[in-house]
């Protein structure tokens, strides 16, 4: 079923994300007093009246050369509208009738789709002559609203479903691939700002979905969508707005964005984890590699721009060796080089997530984990801690997404550190766990759950 495609146009802070979030019902897009804060299109599907929409927030409509930013947002904003079977063209009822609302309503009639004139910041009594004059856009009856306030979005909605075509059926079923999962992966693009995040999003893609080039911090929002790769899996794929040092962070938007960008990476399977190759690894790499790890989520390492690198084995060799020093909890992690602007290597990437994702799923019968148990403890018994040495007794694998295992033994939580890693790499090796995180927990063999 093709749930029928809504998309909100305006000129920008009219209200669009408020009111993209209140049809939602959730908090979806960033909103902030500031014009300008969408710049790339932010899709979710709404329940309006027991009719399921895929509802579409689009970049503020701006009159500019195509070069520029403004220009690629506005071509953005363009492509969305050409997809639409309902425009909701939004003004803002306080201002009133703007020469730009004017232009952009003239150019939304020669688009040949369905427009419906919503009035927004209509509360209050000051509203409504501006509202009034929106019937000079020529575009009918305006619809008054307030999205902050929740005024008029009950028949907003009403309107909206009556609008909408017929239910469109797809030629192609969804679930006729065999050996499609039902949920699609969830995989989440993160970097520094300027990595190429967005490029690789729109090189997997296909098409120019995500706006991209040379200014860092483009993307603002967690922006997703969903594709199928070649083996018929569905992948949810999530770029996320480039992540600073901390004490860089400093404009209350851009703190907003790095939380979206966080909350995206939290909320994945799979973090494709995108560096500069030409750059190399830096110290903002590996802290963002250091919080993958901490969220116990997969992860396999883009070296983007590799066609610009001049000394490919130097490059691979410094970038393998730092990241095997750095980030000893997820050794093996899998590294891709590709090029997201040329399209070289691309294939490489959604196997290589696939099979991270397999490992982050990997559950070990506990027979096979006591066999390898006893032999890491033959291999290298227990160390002495107070002149006693330590009694393990067996483990078990609590659950996977990521593998955690139980060690079970007298004072096992008196284990030292450096004794856990060694438990944790033999792990890795011998049930072939390469890049994921391992937790491993430790528990005396008194009863946990026993009352005290």
């Amino acid at each position: 079923m093709r749930l029928p495609v809504v998309v909100i146009a305006g000129r920008p802070n009219v209200g669009k994300s408020t009111l993209f979030n209140r049809l939602t019902g959730r908090r979806v897009a960033l909103v902030a007093d500031t014009p300008g804060v969408t710049r790339d299109r932010k899709e979710a599907q709404a329940q309006m009246r027991g009719r399921m929409v895929q509802l579409i927030d689009t970049a503020g409509l701006e009159e500019a050369a195509p070069e520029t930013l403004a220009g690629r947002m506005r071509e953005s904003s363009a492509a969305a509208v050409h997809l639409a079977d309902l425009v909701l063209f939004v003004v803002d009822a306080r201002a009133g009738v703007t020469p730009a609302d004017e232009h952009f309503a003239q150019w939304l009639r020669r688009q040949g789709r369905p427009v419906m004139l919503v009035a927004n910041k209509a509360e209050g009594r000051s509203a409504s002559s501006s509202v009034l004059d929106a019937w000079s856009l020529g575009l009918g009856e305006p619809m008054a609203v307030s999205a902050e306030h929740g005024e008029g979005i009950s028949d907003l909605m009403s309107e909206i479903v009556a609008a909408l075509p017929p239910e469109l059926v797809e030629d192609d079923d969804d679930d006729a691939e065999p050996g499609s999962p039902e949920r699609p992966l969830k995989l989440a693009i993160v970097g520094r700002p300027n990595a190429g995040k967005s490029t690789l999003l729109n090189r997997l893609l296909g098409q120019e979905r995500q706006l991209t080039g040379p200014e860092p911090g483009l993307t603002r929002d967690a922006i997703a969508v969903i594709i199928t790769d070649s083996d018929g899996y569905k992948i949810e794929l999530v770029d996320t707005a480039g992540l600073r040092k901390r004490a860089r962070i400093e404009a209350e938007l851009e703190k907003m964005s790095v939380n979206a960008a966080i909350q995206a990476l939290k909320m994945a399977e799979v973090v494709v984890l995108t560096l500069d190759a030409v750059e190399g690894v830096n110290d903002q790499d590996l802290q963002i590699a250091r919080l993958v790890e901490r969220e116990g989520r997969a992860c396999v390492i883009v070296l983007n721009k590799w066609d610009a690198v001049p000394d490919r084995n130097e490059a691979r060799k410094a970038a393998t060796e730092r990241l095997e020093e750095s980030l000893a909890q997820m050794k093996g992690i899998p590294m891709v080089t590709l090029s997201a602007l040329t399209g070289a290597g691309i294939d490489r990437l959604l196997p290589a997530v696939r099979a991270a994702h397999a490992v982050w799923n990997t559950r070990i019968p506990t027979g096979e984990l006591n066999r390898w148990f006893e032999r890491a403890l033959a291999r290298h018994p227990p160390p002495m801690v107070s002149g006693r040495r330590l009694k393990l007794r067996y483990v078990t694998q609590a659950k996977a997404r990521p593998p955690t295992f139980i060690t079970f033994g007298t004072r096992a939580e008196k284990i030292p550190d450096d004794y856990q890693r060694y438990l944790v790499n033999s792990l890795r090796e011998s049930f072939d766990l390469p890049g994921t995180p391992i937790r491993l927990e430790l528990r005396g063999t008194k009863n946990p759950y026993a009352e005290t």
